[in-house]
């Protein structure tokens, strides 16, 4: 679907492409040994969206320098709350945000509604320490989730745990804790109380809510009631395991779990996040950013392993995303449209071949090479493959590429002709996760796994 379908789609269509149901005839292979299971539900929304956009904002953004600045700068909290003096994005604009979002080719957003500093985003009528009572007065998630259900577009809600302001949250200096504070008075019962009906709130008032986000859950507490009762009053939703259980998917985050990073697949729903920002989440003035390359890599290195991908960007204090930003997004969505079809809606088959440095996806006869990471030169072997495909096309620009089966001198031991696909363009594309789409005349399948062995691929069951 192009920019234009999809635009149009959202925005007019009586079914949203969320809950379209495949007819028989689509495109989309069948779910097999290798793709995790599905939830057979409504949370199915969940593996059709696959890329979406994790915003980061609050207070911390009026000095933009990290959205943990109340714990990371050792600030008191009697200073830290000043900042709601100062609130005032004028320029906040959320269709802004949504157009923005849709041109890249993410399709459901994931919002910071009160992050550790205990600062919230809605109308909550449990603190005083809200968007209202600022000099901008306005409920930023009721427009932000107006927006998106005029457009379809699935929001999702991300809620911390631990909480720096309210005085009953136990906070006592343990990891993303503040030290005991002057006025505290920890009392985890009253605050879970407090936790319950803020998330009643925000499940209850804001119309359709597709996804929870909890994070940092610091005292590892456990209640499955909790996220039972979320699903009550929002039928359908899609919760992390940041929780109060395992919820009903994992969560690994920047480039911090190796487990995650090796797995060839994985064993149940996932979803990948990661910031523009080296240093922050929320925006910050001096901020460090990935380059363009590590960024499609990352995308393609999880959305290839069946999973999804959340990449997150922080607003200005006024409410705009950084222009730095805008323009990262711009180009990932460029090239994001032109490798799409290897990303979504397909199987990852990375078993079929022994080379690790690159992973495969395959749609019905079509198999795609992954260049999820340095490669030495401009030659990929995927051994044991030895068929030729009728055609190889390099998807970045969309022009035909060598393809062969050889003994090439390095296979001497094994005496065995590999697949190579060679000729590739990696110093003038050096900015660039490469692509590559292999056309079979038949079905690559059987072959593929009686060269392999029908060795199962690796997975990762995370639990993080």
């Amino acid at each position: 679907m192009n920019r234009r379908d999809f635009l149009v789609r959202s925005a007019c269509a009586a079914t949203p492409w969320w809950a379209a149901t495949p007819s028989p005839s689509a495109s989309a292979p069948a779910a097999r040994a290798t793709r995790c299971p599905r939830f057979g539900d409504p949370r199915d929304w969940f593996f059709q969206a696959r890329f979406g956009l994790f915003v980061h904002w609050g207070l911390y953004a009026i000095h933009g320098f990290h959205e943990q600045e109340q714990w990371r700068a050792r600030v008191p909290r009697h200073e830290y709350v000043r900042l709601a003096q100062q609130w005032n994005p004028h320029r906040f604009d959320p269709s802004e945000w949504l157009d923005l979002m849709q041109e890249v080719g993410m399709r459901y957003l994931c919002f910071t509604t009160k992050h550790h500093d205990g600062f919230c985003m809605w109308a909550t009528k449990q603190t005083p320490f809200n968007v209202m009572n600022t000099p901008y007065g306005r409920d930023i998630l009721r427009m932000l989730a107006d927006a998106c259900h005029r457009r379809n577009v699935p929001l999702c809600l991300y809620y911390s745990i631990v909480d720096w302001n309210h005085p009953a949250y136990p906070n006592q200096g343990r990891h993303h804790e503040l030290p005991p504070q002057p006025g505290d008075q920890p009392d985890w019962g009253r605050y879970l109380q407090f936790l319950k009906a803020q998330v009643q709130e925000l499940c209850t008032e804001y119309g359709r809510i597709h996804g929870f986000w909890w994070d940092m859950n610091v005292p590892e507490y456990r209640d499955p009631t909790i996220n039972q009762t979320i699903r009550r009053w929002q039928p359908g939703i899609i919760i992390n395991n940041r929780g109060f259980d395992e919820g009903d998917f994992g969560t690994p985050e920047r480039d911090y779990d190796a487990s995650a990073g090796a797995a060839l697949a994985f064993a149940r729903p996932t979803e990948a996040c990661q910031s523009i920002g080296m240093e922050s989440w929320g925006w910050r003035v001096n901020e460090d950013y990935y380059s363009l390359r590590h960024l499609q890599r990352s995308i393609a290195a999880y959305l290839a392993r069946d999973a999804n991908y959340l990449l997150n960007v922080g607003p200005m204090p006024d409410g705009r995303f950084p222009e730095r930003a805008v323009r990262m997004l711009r180009a990932i969505g460029d090239w994001f449209r032109r490798v799409r079809e290897a990303l979504i809606d397909v199987e990852p088959v990375s078993h079929w071949t022994t080379n690790r440095n690159v992973l495969l996806t395959r749609r019905g006869r079509t198999v795609y090479v992954i260049l999820h990471k340095e490669i030495p030169g401009e030659a990929v072997k995927l051994p044991p493959l030895d068929f030729r495909p009728r055609a190889a096309t390099l998807l970045n620009t969309g022009r035909p590429v060598p393809a062969s089966v050889e003994l090439l001198p390095s296979d001497h031991t094994t005496q065995r002709p590999v697949l190579r696909v060679h000729g590739l363009p990696v110093d003038e594309l050096a900015h660039e996760a490469l692509i590559v789409r292999l056309e079979f005349d038949q079905d690559p399948e059987p072959r593929a796994q009686a060269q392999a062995r029908i060795q199962p691929p690796r997975r990762a069951h995370l639990e993080l």
